[in-house]
């Protein structure tokens, strides 16, 4: 009996798994986010990146240590004997072990270091800015799912109340209290309802479509988002972006850009060390057994310490410090400019989401506004004190105010996310 209620047991908990995986996939704005980054492979080529850095960093080090060397040899002379003076000499077969322990050293190795690391720190940079961007682009998505979801329900209310009053003006109709072609106008209003309904689904199907792309799952999986428009719009915070200073150190092309001139400056170093001597060391040990009688002038220890001095290179040398001289001034007016539109680009943000705002207030009064004579136009039909062209035109007008103001949310939100990018909040 106790075996039966464990298999039971096991039975309900392998469907409600199941079942659980066939299920909708539930996200949060955070969640989104979250998988996003985890899954993305754009941004798993950027960890490559690093990795790679780091792998040449240490190469770069590696250049400045010892490096040992061992070879082995086997010679055999098939019996030659070689006449030295009218003495026959016979050279035997022979094997040797040698063992090389060198170093090289230059200013350049070091500079080499120094450049490696910069680069590490460029592809962290730009590991993180990824982040940023894909990030982005899910929160503008999810932000553009609820939106659209939000439009839906709108336009599914506004189909409701025509069809009701479409109903009610047939009824009129057939009773002889109304003309058909007041019905007729109301119905091409439902017709034209149902139709904004329809490109309504399909733009929200899109964006799940395109947020499925970038959480990398499977066309078939349906997405339930558990934030709500309401909860995620926080206006005040949005506003308050706009009196935080802006500090370019916190803005990631700004920071790659600073990395670019540290390179360059390390490029003209870099060439000038070509003009340096190198000093390198060699240390060897050799040890040989000869198979036979002979002579063993191989020398057991050998040490080799070499000063390598440019003299001449027909000034291609000095070409190269020129050339690297100018980049490195090239990178700095770049950086210069760069400092002087980012602030700009600043100013620009903070007034199109100032903006934005004003917009998305006025066409939220505008909609409890229209939505109150369309309600008010509506009593008035009901009790033929208004005609259905009145009707239809104050349906109209209130769906375009829905429409302007899912648009000036979009606008809103928009604003605040460029905003934040480059704050680097």
């Amino acid at each position: 009996m106790r075996s039966y209620f464990v298999a039971a047991a096991l039975f309900f908990l392998a469907a409600f798994q199941v079942s659980a995986q066939n299920g909708p996939l539930r996200l949060s704005l955070d969640d989104a986010q979250q998988m996003a980054i985890e899954r993305n492979r754009t941004l798993e080529n950027a960890s490559i990146d690093v990795k790679i850095a780091q792998a040449n960093k240490w190469q770069a080090i590696a250049s400045m240590l010892p490096q040992v060397n061992a070879n082995g040899t086997y010679n055999d002379m098939f019996g030659y004997t070689m006449n030295f003076g009218g003495m026959a000499i016979a050279l035997p077969s022979s094997a040797s072990l040698g063992v090389t322990a060198s170093v090289a050293l230059s200013g350049a190795q070091v500079l080499n270091i120094a450049m490696s690391k910069i680069s590490k720190q460029m592809s962290d940079i730009t590991a993180l800015q990824t982040e940023q961007t894909v990030a982005s682009q899910v929160k503008t998505l999810y932000y553009s799912a609820l939106v659209a979801d939000q439009t839906l329900d709108l336009l599914r209310n506004n189909l409701k109340e025509v069809e009701r009053l479409y109903d009610f003006s047939q009824q009129s109709v057939n009773v002889g209290a109304s003309e058909q072609v007041s019905a007729d106008q109301l119905m091409v209003q439902v017709a034209s309802a149902k139709t904004a309904i329809r490109n309504a689904e399909t733009s929200l199907e899109m964006l799940f479509n395109s947020l499925r792309l970038q959480l990398d799952l499977d066309p078939s999986v349906e997405i339930v988002l558990t934030d709500s428009l309401d909860n995620l719009l926080d206006v005040d915070a949005g506003l308050a972006m706009m009196n935080q200073q802006f500090n370019l150190d916190n803005n990631y092309n700004y920071q790659l850009l600073k990395k670019n001139v540290e390179l360059a400056r390390q490029q003209v170093a870099l060439n000038k060390w070509a003009l340096a001597p190198t000093v390198s060391l060699a240390y060897q040990y050799s040890a040989k057994h000869n198979f036979g009688e002979g002579m063993d002038m191989t020398p057991p220890n050998t040490m080799n310490i070499m000063l390598s001095v440019p003299i001449f290179s027909s000034f291609s040398t000095t070409k190269k410090i020129q050339s690297a001289k100018m980049s490195y001034q090239k990178q700095l007016n770049t950086l210069a400019e760069t400092e002087n539109s980012l602030q700009i680009q600043y100013r620009q943000l903070c007034y199109n989401l100032q903006n934005a705002h004003a917009k998305y207030v006025d066409q939220k009064q505008a909609v409890e506004v229209n939505k109150r004579v369309f309600d008010n136009i509506a009593r008035k039909y009901e009790q033929g004190y208004s005609s259905a062209l009145e009707m239809t035109n104050a349906s109209t007008t209130l769906i375009n105010s829905q429409s302007a103001y899912v648009q000036a949310v979009l606008e809103f939100v928009n604003a605040q996310i460029e905003l934040d990018n480059l704050l680097n909040n």
